[in-house]
């Protein structure tokens, strides 16, 4: 897993050049939202099972038929399964959001969903939906403590549904 910095010295060791005003720009700024980025990990910690519940709720109150006979949330198991995969976009949108970096989400939730997703014929909509509500709901924390730019908690929570948006069905 790489964070903002390594991907940046990596980005420019590769092509052997010195670090430029962009690079020094872009480590400015990640080491300035340092101290919002880990207390958002920390709200998320200390609040993941509500934020998961939550957004689950309003998922589940928008399209209710994921939870009637045929719907994919239908039964205890599937029920199960699919706060289970909210709580794994939750955490790793956390870790991807301290490491400024959303390649965490790629290497380890997004590579190979595709296949399963459509192999199990799971709904991708509501999946969407559901992370929106995730990040809608992190974004309220945030603001409710004082954290302005929050452009950083989008970033990773938008990199999944961009993912999700591009499977077929």
């Amino acid at each position: 897993m790489r964070d903002a910095v390594g991907g940046l010295i990596g980005t420019y060791d590769i092509s052997g050049r010195y670090l430029d005003q962009n690079a020094i720009d872009n480590l400015k700024s990640y080491f300035t939202q340092g101290e919002a980025r880990v207390k958002v990990a920390a709200m998320i910690n200390g609040n993941a099972a509500d934020i998961v519940t939550n957004a689950s709720l309003r998922l589940f109150d928008v399209v209710p038929e994921l939870l009637r006979p045929g719907g994919y949330a239908y039964t205890t198991r599937r029920y199960s399964a699919c706060l289970r995969d909210m709580d794994y976009y939750l955490r790793y949108s956390s870790y991807a959001i301290v490491a400024g970096n959303n390649e965490v989400l790629d290497e380890r939730v997004l590579q190979g969903l595709r296949e399963t997703y459509n192999s199990l014929n799971v709904p991708i909509a509501p999946t969407v939906r559901g992370i929106q509500f995730m990040k809608e709901a992190v974004l309220g924390m945030a603001s409710e403590a004082g954290i302005s730019d929050t452009s950083f908690i989008e970033s990773p929570f938008d990199h999944i549904c961009r993912d999700f948006s591009e499977i077929s069905i």
